[in-house]
């Protein structure tokens, strides 16, 4: 095309795409990319600030590896993690949130009530809850999967000092819907900002900061899986997560708790039980696999 210009070049690369490409991916393609030119030409975007970006974009490129995305991580802090797991549960049930980048697939299973804290250092947490569907019946043989930072705020692929698959499990719901589970209160954590996303964040005045949390996946036949997190009421970066994962229906409480012959008879605590221990009472509601986003 001869007679490209700034009003003519974005439907001169639609005109590239050719007729046989995927509805949908024309759709998104094409409201991406007339998006972008909009960007540039209401921002007048100089080469040097284009050229900073695609440098931006190459260290991002450079830094990541198997064990570190920055891509996802450019994802969570500007906010399009999160906005795209609202987008995708706009039904009743359980709000989502971001998956971050520590979720590790294969995790052993542990029976409901059995301990998870181990050797690990920190107050007990007895986590307990039930899973059942919008319409209050509880489900059996739903599947959770939970992972956790230790007390250090290190996820165990981050710590040389723990074990594979610390402080993570997998767990089967019985007849009652019911899961529990001794662990460790998490620890707030920092973000990685030794890469491109700490430049971002030390050029906004930002800090890099996560609440303390516990990420869940929880599954179940006939029903929409559910990737989301739960936060601790009074953590004091719930207003200021650096990922925008905290949703209101998300924050629970820790009840301390002197008792131990108050926990349940199922719960295997282990022998590093500590006394105060907490309590969290959680439950998720899963929305039915129909239900139908609005739009």
């Amino acid at each position: 095309m001869k007679d490209v210009s700034i009003d003519t070049i974005t439907q001169a690369f639609l005109d590239y795409c050719g007729p046989d490409t995927d509805p949908r991916t024309l759709f998104v393609l094409r409201k991406m990319v007339e998006h972008m030119h909009a960007f540039a030409k209401e921002t007048e975007l100089t080469h040097a600030e284009w050229m900073r970006g695609l440098k931006f974009l190459t260290d991002a490129g450079q830094i990541s590896d198997d064990e570190r995305n920055e891509f996802v991580l450019i994802s969570d802090v500007t906010g399009m993690s999160s906005l795209v797991d609202m987008l995708g549960s706009r039904h009743e049930g359980t709000s989502s949130s971001v998956l971050g980048p520590f979720h590790s697939v294969g995790a052993p299973h542990l029976p409901v009530g059995g301990d998870l804290k181990k050797d690990n250092e920190g107050a007990t947490v007895l986590v307990e809850g039930v899973v059942k569907g919008t319409d209050g019946q509880q489900i059996e043989g739903a599947v959770i999967e939970l992972w956790q930072t230790a007390e250090n705020g290190l996820y165990y692929s981050q710590d040389t000092g723990q074990g594979d698959f610390n402080l993570c499990c997998s767990m089967t719901t019985g007849t009652d819907g019911r899961y529990a589970m001794t662990t460790v209160k998490p620890a707030p954590y920092k973000v990685p900002d030794d890469g491109p996303v700490g430049e971002l964040f030390r050029a906004t005045g930002r800090e890099p900061w996560r609440p303390s949390h516990l990420h869940f996946i929880v599954q179940a036949e006939g029903y929409r899986a559910l990737v989301t997190e739960v936060f601790a009421n009074g953590d004091p970066y719930l207003d200021q997560d650096a990922v925008f994962g905290v949703r209101e229906d998300l924050i629970m409480d820790y009840i301390e708790c002197t008792d131990l012959d108050a926990l349940p008879d199922d719960l295997q605590i282990g022998r590093n039980a500590t006394v105060p221990y907490y309590k969290v009472n959680f439950d998720f509601v899963l929305a039915p696999e129909a239900a139908q986003t609005p739009t």
